[in-house]
């Protein structure tokens, strides 16, 4: 298949030969017939926290100046705006290594939320969804734990976009991209979480924003737990509300 020769052409000794594509993180990986990664949670423990990946860089950037061996209790999240996290300089994706310095401090990750706004060439969004998939397991079979991430957009990509993920596991999402504070998201976001708990029959389901919505009281109601984060955006308005 391609994604097993994508592996062995860079871990062949060629003279000059480099890995541009992070082949070496779907080794070992299994694949769906869309050639996506499958990216498993490696953990029965819900996260004490969940905390952005940028503002993990920051705490690595203080902690290192007083202990080099420090942990922080809390997984890490990328459900922040892109260029955070896959901006030029600061890419997950172009500097995995970087990234990594960071994340095995933490208790874990939530595989990366790369976006796939329904605008993006269908093309476009398939790419992001196989990177999500294939960081995950590649922080995974170092040992990390990692909750799976679980995402959707338009119709065209069901097919496809629940593919790399496990079933009868604890999964993620993040509801605050999906701007449900607009009634006119709310009939395909609903869409997507009931098709994805039907295919995937999670157990538990981490979600980082606002889980006060009637599709969530629908997963409830077919046995998922929900457990739920706020978002630095309700985090804000929560405390203005107590001003």
């Amino acid at each position: 298949m391609a994604n097993t020769f994508l592996f062995n052409t860079y871990k062949n000794n060629r003279s000059g030969l480099a890995d541009i594509w992070n082949a070496f993180m779907v080794e070992n990986a299994s694949f769906s017939k869309n050639d996506i990664p499958f990216c498993p949670t490696t953990t029965i423990d819900i996260p004490k926290r969940l905390i952005g990946f940028d503002e993990a860089k920051t705490i690595h950037k203080k902690m290192l100046r007083k202990d080099k061996n420090y942990h922080i209790e809390g997984f890490i999240h990328f459900y922040i705006d892109d260029s955070k996290f896959d901006g030029k300089r600061n890419s997950i994706w172009t500097f995995p290594q970087k990234a990594l310095e960071v994340i095995t401090h933490f208790d874990g990750i939530i595989s990366p939320d790369f976006s796939t706004y329904g605008d993006f060439p269908s093309k476009l969004k398939g790419w992001n969804y196989y990177r999500m998939n294939a960081f995950g397991h590649w922080i995974g079979s170092l040992g990390i734990s990692v909750i799976s991430n679980v995402r959707w957009n338009t119709p065209d990509t069901i097919d496809y976009c629940f593919d790399g993920n496990p079933s009868n596991s604890m999964l993620a999402l993040g509801s605050v991209a999906s701007d449900l504070r607009y009634s006119i998201n709310h009939s395909l976001f609903e869409e997507g979480l009931l098709h994805m708990i039907k295919i995937l029959s999670p157990h538990t389901l981490i979600v980082y924003g606002s889980s006060k919505y009637p599709c969530f009281d629908k997963a409830r109601q077919m046995g998922v737990k929900i457990v739920t984060f706020q978002s630095k955006t309700n985090e804000y308005y929560q405390r203005r509300k107590m001003i």
